[in-house]
């Protein structure tokens, strides 16, 4: 097993981030509470919301994107080449899926450790050598080692459920409201779209960090961080056809290595995803850090 070296300043970072989500989610549960909101109604929706996200969101996620489980006997050369890095990582075997499609790139999925999937698209198989593509796939086993599923999905459930209500507000009770309940749901109405912006915002710059954290694990389980450098530069340098990226442009891009975004794509605004060049720079500091 590789020794597992942090980085203190990227970890203040990432508790900065989600001390402020907790305390946006906070004041918005306090505000539903000061307006009258059954607390037994609140913590029964937010808990099924929860246990919904966290047990199916990776079925749907992987039904989504046409992933197909692969056997050993299927895939041979990626299945070897997980077992060698969980060894590495000291991490259970995940299972392992295949979607057919020209763009190149990766992603995990799963509530834990022990249910994981790692998927890898053909393109990216055809456009990386072994190299490469094991320091993507160390990449996307850094996410299960440091449980970033869980940490998304509840860092988004609330961010998601007050983005239910901004759309759905507008149009409960129609003109049946009194005056002082029409106030109420106005009320409700802003706190919600600030939460929803608010909480975007932080949870795509802990996207961020934590795609940051994760190259660095793949740098620290191969040993290389060349080849995650070359696999990044080589994904990102890639032409895909536009049908692939409509496809999975949207919340699955945040789980690739690297966004699936058109180039027209508001997205880039508010990315899931450091710069290539910010990337690079960082493993190259950790090849220092290796070599040192």
């Amino acid at each position: 097993m590789k020794r597992w070296k942090s980085d203190r300043g990227l970890e203040a970072r990432m508790l900065l981030t989600m001390f402020l989500l907790a305390a946006v989610y906070l004041a918005f549960l306090a505000v539903l509470l000061s307006m009258g909101v059954s607390r037994i109604i609140v913590v029964l929706f937010m808990g099924g919301f929860m246990f919904l996200q966290y047990f199916f969101s990776d079925k749907m996620i992987l039904s989504s994107m046409g992933a197909k489980p692969v056997s050993e006997s299927e895939e041979p050369r990626i299945h070897d080449m997980v077992r060698r890095l969980c060894q590495n990582a000291n991490l259970p075997m995940p299972k392992i899926a295949v979607v057919k499609t020209a763009m190149p790139n990766a992603f995990a999925t799963g509530r834990n450790q022990k249910h994981a999937v790692v998927a890898v698209t053909t393109g990216l198989l055809s456009r990386l050598n072994d190299s490469e593509v094991e320091a993507v796939l160390a990449h996307e086993l850094t996410h299960i080692k440091n449980r970033d599923m869980m940490v998304m999905t509840i860092a988004t459930f609330l961010s998601s459920l007050a983005q239910m209500l901004v759309q759905w507000l507008p149009f409960m009770g129609g003109g049946n409201r009194d005056r002082d309940s029409g106030s109420n749901v106005a009320l409700l109405l802003v706190v919600s779209l600030v939460v929803w912006i608010v909480s975007f915002v932080l949870i795509r710059t802990l996207s961020r960090y934590r795609e940051f954290a994760a190259d660095r694990g793949a740098a620290i389980i191969t040993g290389q961080p060349s080849h995650l450098i070359s696999a990044l530069t080589k994904i990102s340098g890639s032409r895909v056809p536009t049908e692939d990226l409509r496809r999975v442009e949207g919340p699955v891009s945040a789980l690739f290595i690297t966004p699936a975004l058109s180039g027209s794509s508001l997205s880039k605004l508010f990315s899931t995803h450091p710069t290539l060049k910010a990337r690079i720079d960082a493993l190259q500091r950790i090849e220092m850090e290796l070599e040192a």
